[in-house]
C-alpha cells in the first residue's frame, strides 16, 4: 500500500451529507479557501453549517465519487459572518431555533450573536417569538455546545480519540477537561477503553510526574488487564511488580518495587484488586476476575454433587431408550446419558468421530422423557446453527440466549440474570473450550436453581480467547463427572481427516489419503507459493475435481500478518474469487477493499446491529464476533452496506466498517465452533513460531467435514506435531474446585 501524504486543508462548512450522531462519523461538502469544493469525511461530532474547518489528513479515491479528503484531525472555529452564524444556527444543533428563527437571531446581534447566547442570553427575547424560558434554554444548549466544542478541540490536539467528548461530557460536564488535566489516567477506565499509551502521552504533554501514585496505579491496572487478553485470570505478585516497571520506566525515570507494592495496596484498598494467596502463588487479580473466578467455583462445586431422585425406576427408562435407539450406543456414551439423568452437573467430551453429537442426542431424548424444558446453546452464531442442524432443535449463542446488551462504556450486560433466571429446567452448552470464566459466570448466574448443566466439548481444542481456561480447569480438577468418548465409531474410521487429527493429538504426522481420501498435502515452502496454491486451489482445482463451490470452501491459517497470514491470504482470494468488476459497487477501508459478492466476518460483539429477516417478517438487533455472511449491497449515497447473515440482512454504516474483515481466510481461533465441508490449511514457512503448535493444527484440521488440503511445509506440520506446549495460564479456578490454598504451581511466561 502507497504511504499517505498528510496535508493541511481549510474550509467552511457547506452541507452535511451525512452525520452519525453516535460517534460522530459525518460525510461534509467544504468551501475551500481557494474556493473549490470539497468532500471530507472523518470525525466531526456536533459539526454545524458554517463552521471553518483546519484538518489534517489525506486525499483518497471513492470508485463511485471520486477525490475526497480523509481528515484524522481537526480545528474548528465558529463562523464570523452573518451569513455563516445564520447557517450555523439553522443546521440543528441548537433545538428549537429553525433556518427562519437563525436568520433573525444573526440579523438582530450580527457578529456579536454568539457573545449574546452565552453572556447576555435573556436579549433574545428583544426578537419576537422568543420567550424569557425559551431563551434560557437557547444560552444553556449553547454553553453546553461550547463547552463540548472545548472539549472536542482538546481531545484533537492531544491526538485522543473525539469520540470520547460525549462519555466525558455525560460523567464530568465543564470540568472535563480539568479532570484529564489533574488525572490523565482516568481515561484508563473500561468506561472510556483508552490504552494506557495514550493515557501516559496526554500526561507527558502536560507536564506532570512521570512518578505519581496516579500513573504508578494506572500502570498495574493496564498491566493486569492487557494480560486478561493472555488468558491469565491473575498475575503472581513478582511478575506483576517486574511487568509493570518495564511498562513506567524511562531513560532518566525508574521505578522500584517498593513504588509498585505501594500502588498494589492503594488499588487493594479501593477494592479495584485483590491479593491472594491461591494455588501456590501470591495472586493479584482485578476484582471481577477474582469474583468470577470465586463463584464460578463455589457453584459448580455445589451443582456437581446435585444429584436427582424421582418416584420411578430411572434404570427402566434409560434401558428403554438404550434398546429402542437406532444407534447403537457404546458403554461411555450410556454412562454419559445416565449421568445427565442423574447429575447436576456433568462432562461430556472427546474427540472427532466419538460420538458426541449422538449422545447429546440421547441425553435429549432422556430430557424429554424426564418432561425437562431443555436450552441449548454454543459460544459463537456458526457452533449454535451447527447444534441446530445435529439434533433438530434451537440453539442460540450464549449472549442470545442470556439476552445481552451494552452499558454505558461498552461493558456487556444481560437481560437474563440472578433476578430473571432463564425459563429451563436443563441447558446444555456446546463447544466449551471456547467459553472464558466471564461469560461462564453469566451463564451460570442465568440458571434456575435447580436446573442441570450439561458441558460438551473437545478439551484438546485450542482454550478461549478470554481469560481462564474453564474446560480444562473443570476437567482436570476431578471435581465434576466427567465421561470422556474414546472410541472412534466405525464410520468414522473411514475418514482420514478424522484418523489423521487423532494421530496429531498423540504426536503423529499426519497421513496422506490415497487418490479417493479425503486428506492431502501439498508440499510448498515459501508465503508465496503457498499463498498463490491456495488461491488457484479454491478458485479452479477444487470446484472442478470435488464439485466444491467456493462458499463451501474455507482457508485456515494460524497467523493474521506473517507467512500465509489471512492478511495475505484475504487479499489474493479476494482477487480471484470476486475482482473488481464495473457490476460490483466497492468501498474501502483502510487497507481492505469490500466488495459486493466478498465473504465478510463480523469481529467484534455488537448488539445494536439492526437486522431484517429475509422477507421483512422480523426485524431484530444483534450480531456476533465470528459471525460469517456475504456482503450483498453496497449503497454509496446512504452510505451503508447490507450483509447477508443466513436468512438475516444486518445494515452497516460506513463508520462501522472496522467491525468486519474479509473471510475467505480466516485464522484457526476465529474458525473454532464451525465446521466446513473443505478447508485449505497454509502453514508456510515464516510463520510466528508462538503459532504453531499441535493443538492449532489439531483445531484446523479438525474443522474440515469431507475435504481437508494442507498447504505447506513438511518442516511446518512436523514442528507443530512436535511442539505440545500450551499456552499455560495463571488460572485458579482448579485449586479453588479441590480446595487447595497453596498447592505448588508450574512456572508460567507472562506475556
Amino acid at each position: 500500500m502507497d504511504e499517505k501524504e498528510y496535508v493541511e486543508l481549510r474550509g467552511t462548512v457547506e452541507q452535511i451529507v451525512f452525520s452519525n450522531e453516535e460517534n460522530g462519523y459525518a460525510v461534509l461538502r467544504l468551501l475551500s479557501q481557494e474556493g473549490a469544493e470539497i468532500t471530507a469525511t472523518g470525525t466531526f461530532p456536533g459539526i454545524g453549517l458554517g463552521e471553518e474547518l483546519t484538518m489534517v489528513g489525506f486525499w483518497v479515491v471513492h470508485p463511485s465519487y471520486g477525490e475526497q479528503f480523509s481528515a484524522e484531525r481537526f480545528e474548528r472555529r465558529l463562523p464570523t459572518t452573518v451569513r455563516g452564524i445564520a447557517d450555523y444556527l439553522a443546521s440543528g444543533l441548537i433545538r428549537g431555533i429553525g433556518p427562519r428563527l437563525g436568520a433573525r437571531i444573526a440579523e438582530k446581534f450580527g457578529e456579536d450573536t454568539f457573545e449574546v447566547m452565552a453572556n447576555e442570553p435573556e436579549r433574545l427575547t428583544e426578537i419576537k417569538g422568543i420567550t424569557a424560558r425559551r431563551a434560557k434554554e437557547i444560552g444553556r444548549q449553547f454553553v453546553e455546545q461550547s463547552s463540548m466544542r472545548e472539549l472536542m478541540d482538546f481531545l484533537s490536539v492531544h491526538n485522543l480519540p473525539i469520540e470520547l467528548t460525549a462519555l466525558l461530557y455525560k460523567r464530568f460536564h465543564d470540568s472535563a477537561i480539568e479532570m484529564m488535566c489533574d488525572n490523565p489516567y482516568l481515561l484508563c477506565d473500561p468506561y472510556y477503553d483508552v490504552d494506557f499509551r495514550l493515557a501516559d502521552g496526554l500526561a507527558m504533554e502536560l507536564g506532570l510526574s512521570l512518578l505519581s501514585d496516579d500513573r504508578t496505579d494506572a500502570g498495574i491496572v493496564y498491566t493486569l488487564t492487557f494480560n486478561l487478553g493472555n488468558g491469565h485470570t491473575f498475575i503472581p505478585l513478582d511478575k506483576l511488580t517486574a511487568a509493570t516497571i518495564r511498562l513506567l520506566s524511562e531513560d532518566d525515570v525508574e521505578f522500584d518495587e517498593d513504588r509498585i507494592l505501594a500502588g498494589i495496596l492503594r488499588l487493594a484498598d479501593k477494592g479495584i484488586l485483590v491479593r491472594e494467596e491461591i494455588a501456590g502463588r501470591d495472586a493479584v487479580y482485578l476484582r471481577d476476575m477474582h469474583d468470577a473466578e470465586a463463584y464460578l467455583a463455589h457453584m459448580l462445586n455445589d451443582m456437581s454433587e446435585r444429584n436427582y431422585e424421582y418416584n420411578f425406576d430411572v434404570d427402566d427408562l434409560l434401558h428403554g431408550l438404550f434398546d429402542n435407539s437406532e444407534f447403537p450406543y457404546s458403554e461411555k456414551q450410556k454412562q454419559a446419558i445416565a449421568a445427565a439423568a442423574r447429575n447436576g452437573l456433568v462432562i461430556l467430551t472427546g474427540g472427532p468421530g466419538t460420538g458426541k453429537t449422538t449422545t447429546v442426542s440421547g441425553i435429549l431424548r432422556v430430557f424429554e422423557a424426564l418432561s425437562l424444558n431443555t436450552l441449548l446453546a454454543a459460544p459463537t452464531g456458526r457452533a449454535a446453527k451447527r447444534l441446530s442442524d445435529l439434533t433438530g432443535m434451537e440453539a442460540k449463542t450464549i449472549h442470545r440466549l442470556l439476552e445481552a446488551g451494552f452499558a454505558p462504556g461498552g461493558r456487556t450486560v444481560y437481560a437474563r440474570s440472578v433476578t430473571n433466571p432463564l425459563e429451563c429446567d436443563a441447558v446444555i452448552l456446546d463447544e466449551v473450550s471456547m467459553v472464558d470464566i466471564r461469560l461462564m459466570q453469566a451463564l451460570i448466574e442465568a440458571l434456575p436453581h435447580g436446573a442441570r448443566l450439561v458441558l460438551v466439548g473437545d478439551a484438546d481444542q485450542l482454550p478461549p480467547v478470554g481469560p481462564g481456561n474453564f474446560l480444562r480447569d473443570l476437567i482436570t480438577s476431578q471435581r465434576v463427572p466427567t465421561i470422556q468418548l474414546t472410541e472412534i465409531f466405525r464410520q468414522a474410521q473411514k475418514s482420514d481427516i478424522v484418523m489423521n487429527a487423532h494421530a496429531v493429538n498423540e504426536g503423529h504426522m499426519p497421513t496422506p489419503s490415497g487418490a479417493d481420501g479425503d486428506f492431502f498435502f501439498m508440499k510448498r515452502g515459501d508465503a508465496a507459493s503457498v499463498i498463490e496454491t491456495v488461491a488457484q486451489l479454491c478458485s479452479q482445482r477444487l470446484p472442478a475435481h470435488y464439485g466444491f463451490s467456493p462458499s463451501q470452501i474455507q482457508v485456515l491459517s494460524p497467523a493474521r500478518r506473517q507467512g500465509s497470514g489471512t492478511a495475505a491470504l484475504n487479499r489474493r482470494l479476494q482477487e480471484a474469487l470476486n475482482p473488481p468488476s464495473e457490476n460490483r459497487r466497492e468501498k474501502r477501508f483502510g487497507d481492505i477493499i469490500f466488495r459486493e459478492g466478498d465473504r465478510v466476518m463480523q469481529v467484534r460483539n455488537n448488539y445494536d446491529i439492526v437486522w431484517e429477516r429475509e422477507g421483512g417478517d422480523e426485524t431484530g438487533t444483534g450480531v456476533f464476533n465470528g459471525d460469517v455472511g456475504e456482503l450483498e449491497r453496497i449503497y454509496p449515497q446512504q452510505e451503508c452496506l447490507i450483509v447477508r447473515f443466513d436468512d438475516r440482512l444486518a445494515t452497516y454504516t460506513f463508520d462501522m466498517l472496522n467491525e468486519l474483515e474479509l473471510a475467505y481466510a480466516v485464522t484457526v481461533h476465529k474458525s473454532q465452533g464451525s465446521e466446513f465441508d473443505a478447508v485449505v490449511f497454509a502453514l508456510s514457512d515464516g510463520l510466528p513460531r508462538r503459532l504453531l503448535t499441535r493443538n492449532i493444527l489439531y483445531t484446523g484440521i479438525t474443522r474440515a467435514k469431507q475435504l481437508l488440503v494442507i498447504v505447506g511445509s513438511t518442516e511446518t506440520v512436523s514442528h507443530m506435531v512436535a511442539n505440545n506446549q500450551k499456552g499455560r495460564r495463571y488460572s485458579a479456578l482448579k485449586a479453588r474446585l479441590r480446595g487447595e490454598r497453596a498447592a505448588d504451581a508450574p512456572e508460567i511466561a507472562l506475556l
